[in-house]
Parts: C-alpha cells; structure tokens; sequence
C-alpha cells in the first residue's frame, strides 16, 4: 500500500491551492510530506524509527492531547509509534505560540519565523527548522497562532500521512508507508475566511438516536439513557477537526448537551471545539432542558412567563461563564418544538426578548461573548419589517430548508461589527417531506449559493443542518472547505475537489473514476429526493396557486415520472442503472481492506438508490398494469416485493455485517412508507413513518395490485404516450426515430399476432410473433419515401380472434429547419443552446434536472434561441429556473416582440416565508416553472430572446408548447437542432 500513500500526497500537492495570503518568500504547498527522503527532507519515519512528537506541558490540553492522536496517526501507517519524549532523536515540535515554551525558545533565538503567523485566528506553520533548541541538530515544527491552529497543523500532517477525517465514521484504513520525510521550506495552510465553520446535528432519530447510545454507552442524565454521551460527541470533535471545523450545534430531539452527560461541555473545551445551540434554543440552554423540568416552569411564552424563562436563561449563561466554555450565544426565541412563537411575532415582543438576554450576559459579566441571532423561518420576518439586533450580534440568514438562500444582506446598510452568517440544509424535516435518509446535494448548487453568500459578505459564521453526520460526508466537507477558502475552489475546480476528496480515503489509483461517480450521484439525486417518489405534485389549471392553496394538488400514490410519455421513467431508471453498474464494476477493484469504507461512502447510496427507482417503476407499472388486466401485472408485483427484498438485504448488510457488525441498526432511516394518513395523521405527506419499513408491506404498496388473470387469451393493446388509440406524432425532426406498440395478453393462453400498415413507408419491427404476456413492437418512418404534410396511417393489430386499429400520425414539414426544431407540438431547449449573448453569463455544469444551467454575471444579460416551428397562433414559453427565492425576474419575447417582464416567484406564488404549497411544489421538484403565451404568425424560423433582470436566476431549460406537451417531471427531451 505504499504507492496508495505516495499518491495519496502527489495528489494533495496538486488540488491543495497556494493560501493567498502568505508571504511571497516563503515555499508555499499542500504536498509538504514525501514517502522518499532526498536533500534537506526531515524524516518523521525513517528505518524503522520514528521521530518523537513533543509538546510543552504548559500548552493547552487539545494540544496535548492532538499530539497523542498524531503520534498514533504515524503509527497507523507506518507500523511505529512516535515517542512523547525526545529520546537522541530529532524530534517533531508542536506547539502554540504564546502558549509553548518550546516554540516560544525558537522565535526568540531567531530560529522560527512567526510573522505571518503570530496573531492570526485558527493559523499553523510546518517548518523544518534546524538548530531549533540547544541540543538538537533539526526538528520538524508545526506551530499555531492560537489553540485550534496548531490543531489544525497536526491535523494537516495527519491527512498528508493518508488518515482520512472519516476514518472513524466509515472505516476508512490508513495505508501503509515505510517511511515519511517532511520537504523544507515555510507550508501553511492560510487562515480561515469564514471565521466560525460548523454543522448541526439534527433529525438524528432513528439512526444516531438508536446506534450511539449502544455502541457509546447511554446518556448520563437519570431517566434519559438515550441521550448522547462525552464518548460519543469525543469522536464528532475529532472529526470537526480534522475537516478544520471549530463549531457545533450538539443533537436536540429528547437530547439535552450539558444534561445527557456532565461531561459533554467539558470534553468540547479539551477538544477545544466552540460550542453553540440551534436556532430555536436561545441562551446556551437547549429546549429538551425546559420540557425536563416542567415544574414551576409554566408555559413556554414570554408575554406569559417572563421571569421563569429569564431564570431558565441566566442559569444557561452562568453555565458558560462557571465552567469556561467557548460558545457562541443565540439570541432570539421560537416556540417549542422548532414552532413559531405563540404569542405572535411582533418586532416589539423580539426587540423585548433580546434585550431581556442582552441584560443577562451583561450582568453576568458575559456579553462580551460572540452573539448570533437566526432568521430561520418566521424569525425571518422581523428583519424583512425593520427590526435590527445590537450591532455586535452576528446576523445568521437561511436557506429555505432546500438549498436555496432566502436573503442575503442588502449592499446597502451600514456595515455591521457582529458581520453576518448563514444556515444551510443537507437533511430536513418539514414540508414538502423529510429527506433524512442519503446525501442529495448537487455540489454544483452548493457552490453557487455559498458563493453568492460569501461574496455578499456573509463570512462570520457558517453553519450546515448534516443530519446524523454520516451519510452526509461528501457535500459537509466541502462546505467546510469552501469555508475555510473559497477561493481556493472555483466552479471550475469542483472535479479536482471531488477527486481529492476521493484520493483521501482511496488513493489516487481509484479517486478519478469514484470522483465521477459521485458527481453522477449528486445530479441524479438532487433531481427529487428519494422520499418524494412516491408523491406527484401538479397544478390545478382552473386555479390561482398565489391565491388558492388548493390549487396545488399532493398526490401521495402518484408517479412523480411518467410512465408512458417521453419514456420517462425507463430513461431515469436507466441511467441510475448505469451508474449503479458503473459502481458495481469499481468495487471489484477497491482492495479488500477498503471494501467496507467503499461500502459506506460511494457503493450503498447508489445502489439503494438505484434499486429504490427499479422498485417504483415496477409498483406504478404495476398498477396502471391492473387497470389494464395485463397479464404481466402479478409479474410487477413480484418484481416490486423482489426490489424491496434487495433493499432490505442492503439494510441487512450495513446494520449487522458491515465493519464486523460496528454498524449494527444505524440503517434504519424510512424512505418509502411515506403518505399514509390513516396510519400517521395530518403530517404524514411529510413526516417519516415512526415505524420502520420492515414487514409492512402494506406501508410501502398501499395500491400494489394483483388480479386474476383468466384462461384463455385476449388481445390487448398498448400505445407509447398513453394514448388508447393514437400515438405520438412522428416527425423528421424528432430526436427520437421511433415509437412503440406494446400488444398484450390479458388472459393465460399465449396467441399469435400481427400488426400490418397499408403504406410501405411506415415500418414496424417484430411486426407479427407470438405473445405469452406482451410483447413491445416498435413503429419507424422512412422520410426519404413519406409523403411532405400531414398524414394520419392506420395500423391494424390483430390476436387472439380480435383487432384493433390505432393510429400514427406523421407530420413530414415542407421547410429547411435551422436551431430547435418543433417536433411532436413542442420545442425543448437547454438553457446552454444559445445561438447569441450579450453580457456575462456563468455556466453551471449539472445543476438542471436534465443538464446545465446558466446564471447572470453582469446587469440584465440576453440570450438568443434559434427555433424552427410549424405551427402558427399562439404558443407558450415555459421558462424553468432554479427555484430559488426573492425575486428571479426575466424577460422574454418572439422575433423582436415587446419582451414580457416574468417576476417567477411572484407570478408561482411561492412564498419561501410562509412556506405555501407552491413553495413546497417548487422546491421538492427542483424547479420554478412559469408561463408566457406568444403569437406566432407564420411557419418557419423565429428567434426566442431570453433577458434576466435579477442575478439570482438560473436558467435550466425554454420549452416552446405548441400544443403536444404532455406532462412528465423532467420536461420533454431536448428537440433535435440543425445548423
């Protein structure tokens, strides 16, 4: 495993960016560590020998206690354990400045040069230095500006070494080197652009919730074992670290930090972590510690119960000066249970409850302390109505729980001391549906949205909702990542991330193709969560949905896929079977002791993922089989409980054999039984079964249907598009070149059939067989020989004693077409098939739900789309953008028409601050989709002109209807174009 290490750091040395800031003089790169010695190279290993790791006493204990995790880093791959001591050897020094009388020694003498460094937040230096100390001939040294500095130093060298951040949390091994040789010269990895960098813990039920407390132990708190203990939060510091993460909002359903285990605080202070509380948990106190002790407490308002919420407040603050913990405090209140406050949110009941916690910490000697105060959700609405914490209070802004930022500050106000934060979502529970259970972030729509934030000034404190932690790994490190230099990851650099993410727990031989599947992943998965497949949101047409919630209507059996147009949702589950093969062929060359990280971290998501669409189609396949008494329809059933055994078998395989058994019931997350209010009440279009799948089929296919196939056969006959009697209409300029025929069985007794057509242009292939359930038969034209115009042909099938005759109509234009053509009565086009721009505009590879996007760079861009149409009268132009909020305002017109002005969120009425149904519509597709209608006046050629007023849209796709469109969850494909 050697060469897995060397490549592991030749890789790190080309991905890792220069830090911006550091002086010109000094040797600045991430590949400081080598597997081969050569001139002036320090060997930490060497022979068999490994260089002491030595501290300072005096230095602070999360220093002390990362250089044991260093040296036992060292020893893990290579097999010896550095000393504490120094031994005769030439040692490694860590230490932190002003903290550590070794490095203190070496910057007086001259002989380690701080500057750059001295001063600096969350700074380290890894310098080989000779003559560093009386007595010893070199050392390698890695020094901190602070605390978490030299944490983060020690860390850097462990990841060089080849130990990934989730070691831990998936298995992944440390490959083996022989010897480790650290490269002269000054190698820092810069100061952190976002000053505070964390996650959140949260929706930890049922994975976290059921594994920790047995693999841990339980909670310590009486009569609350399944709270989590210092053990368990021990290795989330750990890792927080290790990914240069400082911050942490600890888990907070039936789980209260500082009381679950007393020594939960005290463990973040050795680690050396900032603690902070959620959103809805002000003062350092979480809300399970109130809902603990009810008595004398009263009700949960502060117009109603001033002074006990006051105590309950002082009390969390005095906590945190008693026992010296780092945090930062939120400000601010919601109701129990993640709720709106009950007593109304007028600004004067905020303006009075901050000022209430203001006057705590200063008379607890602590409003000095950093200060947060969250818009999440409601809270949202004091600031939009004027309201404005202290200056000094850090001002966090939302995403809407979907990965869509719902404010940014306003260029305008003053600067703010307290600066300004965010809070973002990789796992949610709420409205349009828990999505819990696998990462679906799309790393190019991240990007874009931490980009726009930063780049707005939003870099004091970065937050991200991740869950349970793992199963989330991939888009949580590159949100801290990106928040510790975004400028170090440009769109143009998310593949070489991706592939040094990869590199680190799998080494280079294998991080360019797992790099490219996970990147597949995000864009197949961000196109609908998981849990939402089986709920089919649609308009109703003769409703206003900015007026009328009921204009949007939740289907929970209903195919979100179409089944029958377009060929929808045998195109998605092919392409999630490709990439499940794709991952399937990858596994067998990942080397046996990676078998499990592998497991975990790339090959369970996809193949879950990809047997949970082959499960859907095969159940809704199934029942539009039953309405049709097909004969195959017990076979879909089959097929649906097969799938469900093969997801189960994967559960099976992580929760009792994975990693010797570690994970034992970690995977227990429900994604399918979503939708049953019989069983679950009012929120169950949302919320998760609290039962898991397993044995209840009934949960999983309410409508799965089995029917009684009777003797004899019976012909039956089935067209592509749905349609009982017509196919779609063929053309020349289809991308497609053929549509099928499916003739079916309705009855056991197998027959021969046929399938004729009275003009010899019209051809079918496996025009005549026999059928035991079905057969698909496909229709083709030869356009050298079809007649121009419009032209309707008969086609006779007959079986089984019976005929029946169905039609294809054929459309054969008289014209020369140029750009999108028209083709069965629509026009589909990619937001990048531009003929013509004018202005910037910023390309965003993967982040449409069939391909790129394009988003604005300078003020009110234009784009130009060449279609050719043969149909005249008015159309329609869907525009399909990213569904973020605010305001998204374009402009579109035909042929140099006055352009029609679209605000797409005001025109959808999805109001991201109450959160509607329209809302809930457009963030669970993925898509904000608004209309324009347009007269066209004659057949040929025309020009569709795209302007975006705001820099927020992103244009996924134009679709012109000319009256053919059909509904399906992608949009029709893209339509065949000509130069």
């Amino acid at each position: 495993m050697r060469s897995h290490l060397a490549g592991a750091i030749a890789v790190l040395a080309l991905l890792n960016p220069i830090p911006a800031h550091a002086a010109p003089t000094d040797q600045q790169t991430a590949g400081y560590l080598s597997t081969t010695a050569g001139p002036g190279r320090f060997p930490l290993v060497e022979r068999g020998t490994a260089a002491p790791v030595v501290t300072s006493a005096e230095d602070y204990p999360g220093v002390l206690r990362v250089a044991g995790d260093l040296r036992s880093d060292i020893g893990s791959a290579t097999g010896v354990t550095p000393a504490a001591v120094l031994g005769g050897r030439d040692p490694i020094i860590v230490g932190t400045i002003g903290r550590s009388a070794l490095i203190d020694r070496m910057i007086a003498a001259g002989r380690l040069d701080a500057r750059g460094i001295a001063g600096k937040w969350e700074t380290s230096l890894q310098q080989v230095v000779d003559h560093p100390l009386p007595g010893v001939r070199r050392a390698f040294v890695i020094a901190g500006s602070d605390q978490r500095g030299t944490i983060f130093g020690a860390y850097d060298v462990s990841r060089l070494i080849g130990v990934s951040p989730w070691h831990f949390w998936d298995d992944v091994p440390v490959p083996h080197a022989d010897a480790l040789y650290a490269l002269p010269g000054r190698h820092s990895q810069g100061t952190p652009k976002v000053k505070y960098r964390g996650f959140f813990i949260n929706d930890e039920n049922p994975d976290t919730g059921t594994w920790a407390p047995a693999f841990f132990g339980p909670g310590k708190a009486p009569g609350y074992p399944g709270g989590l203990n210092a053990n368990y939060y021990a290795k989330v510091f750990e890792t927080m670290l290790r990914l240069k993460a400082n911050y942490l909002w600890p888990a907070v359903w039936g789980r209260a930090f500082a009381e679950d285990d007393p020594a939960n605080h005290a463990t973040a202070s050795y680690y050396g972590v900032v603690m902070g509380t959620s959103h809805e948990a002000p003062m350092m106190r979480g809300i399970e510690e109130w809902n603990r002790h009810p008595a004398g407490t009263g009700e949960w308002s502060f117009r109603r119960n001033p002074d006990a919420i006051k105590d309950y407040w002082r009390t969390g603050i005095e906590r945190m000066r008693d026992q010296d913990i780092e945090g930062v405090v939120t400000l601010g209140m919601r109701g129990n249970g993640d709720v709106s406050l009950p007593d109304g949110d007028g600004i004067d009941l905020m303006s009075s409850i901050i000022d209430s916690q203001r006057q705590i910490l200063g008379e607890e000697g602590m409003l000095g302390a950093p200060q947060v105060q969250t818009l999440y959700k409601e809270v949202q609405r004091y600031w939009d109505q004027g309201y404005r914490p202290p200056d000094d209070v850090t001002v966090v802004f939302c995403d809407d729980n979907w990965g869509n930022m719902r404010k940014l500050p306003d260029p305008s106000l003053p600067a703010r001391s307290g600066g300004y934060g965010l809070y973002y979502h990789f796992d949610y529970v709420g409205d349009g549906r828990n999505y819990k259970w696998a990462d679906t972030a799309n790393l190019v729509n991240t990007w874009e949205q931490l980009h726009r934030s930063y780049t707005s000034g939003v870099d004091r404190l970065w937050v991200a909702n991740v869950g349970d932690l793992k199963n989330d790994e991939e888009p949580t490190q590159f949100f801290l990542d990106y928040a510790w230099n975004p400028d170090a990851i440009p769109l143009s650099g998310l593949g070489a991330w991706e592939r040094r993410y990869a590199a680190e727990s799998f080494g280079t031989s294998l991080s360019a193709p797992i790099a490219e599947i996970l990147s597949r992943y995000g864009v197949l998965q961000s196109r609908r969560k998981p849990e939402l497949l089986n709920r089919r949101i649609t308009l109703d047409p003769a409703k206003d949905p900015r007026t009328d919630p009921t204009a949007v209507v939740y289907d929970d059996q209903g195919n979100p896929f179409s089944l029958t147009d377009y060929g929808e949702m045998d195109r998605v589950v092919a392409e999630w079977q490709a990439l499940a093969a794709r991952t399937e062929k990858l596994r067998a060359r990942v080397p046996d002791a990676w078998q499990d990280a592998f497991f975990q971290l790339v090959y369970y998501q996809v193949a879950a993922t990809a047997n949970l669409y082959e499960l859907r189609r095969a159940e809704f396949t199934n029942i539009m089989y039953a309405a049709q008494g097909r004969a195959a329809t017990n076979d879909l059933a089959d097929e649906a409980e097969a799938r469900f055994a093969t997801d189960q078998a994967l559960n099976a395989h992580y929760n009792t054999a994975l990693a010797g058994g570690k994970w034992k019931d970690w995977q227990l997350q429900p994604k399918i039984g979503y939708g049953n209010v019989a069983r679950y009440g009012p929120n169950a279009p949302w919320q998760q079964p609290e039962l898991n799948n397993v044995a209840l089929p009934d949960e999983i296919y309410p409508y799965l249907k089995r029917i009684e196939v009777p003797a004899g056969a019976s012909l039956g006959v089935g067209l592509d598009g749905g349609d009982s009697a017509v196919l779609p209409e063929f053309s020349p300029w289809q991308a497609q070149d053929r549509q099928y025929v499916d003739v079916y069985n309705k009855g056991t007794t197998p027959f021969a059939y046929r399938i004729t057509t009275p003009v010899p242009w019209v051809h079918v292939t496996s025009a005549s067989g026999t059928v035991t359930k079905q057969v698909r038969a496909y229709v083709s034209v030869d356009w050298k020989r079809a007649p121009a115009g419009v032209t309707s042909v008969p086609l006779t099938v007959e079986g089984a004693g019976s005929a029946a005759v169905v039609r294809a109509p054929i459309r054969n234009p008289g014209i020369t077409p140029r750009g999108f053509a028209e083709a069965n009565g629509y026009v589909s086009i990619p937001a990048t098939g531009f003929d013509q721009k004018s202005g910037s505009w910023r390309v965003l590879p993967g982040i449409g739900k069939t391909g790129d996007g394009i988003m604005p760079v300078s003020a009110s861009p234009q784009l130009s789309y060449q279609v050719t149409l043969t149909t005249t009268g008015p159309v329609e132009i869907s525009a399909l953008l990213a569904p973020r909020n605010g305001r998204l305002r374009y402009t579109i017109a035909v042929d140099g028409g006055t352009p029609q002005e679209v605000d797409a969120v005001a025109a959808t009425g999805a109001n991201d601050t109450t959160m509607n149904r329209q809302w809930a519509r457009n963030t669970s597709d993925n898509v904000n989709v608004t209309t324009t209608t347009h007269e066209i006046g004659r057949a040929g050629t025309h020009t569709v002109t795209f302007r975006a007023i705001d820099s927020a849209v992103i244009l996924q796709r134009l679709i012109v209807d000319t009256g053919g469109v059909k509904y399906s969850y992608l949009g029709p494909p893209t339509s065949r174009r000509f130069s």
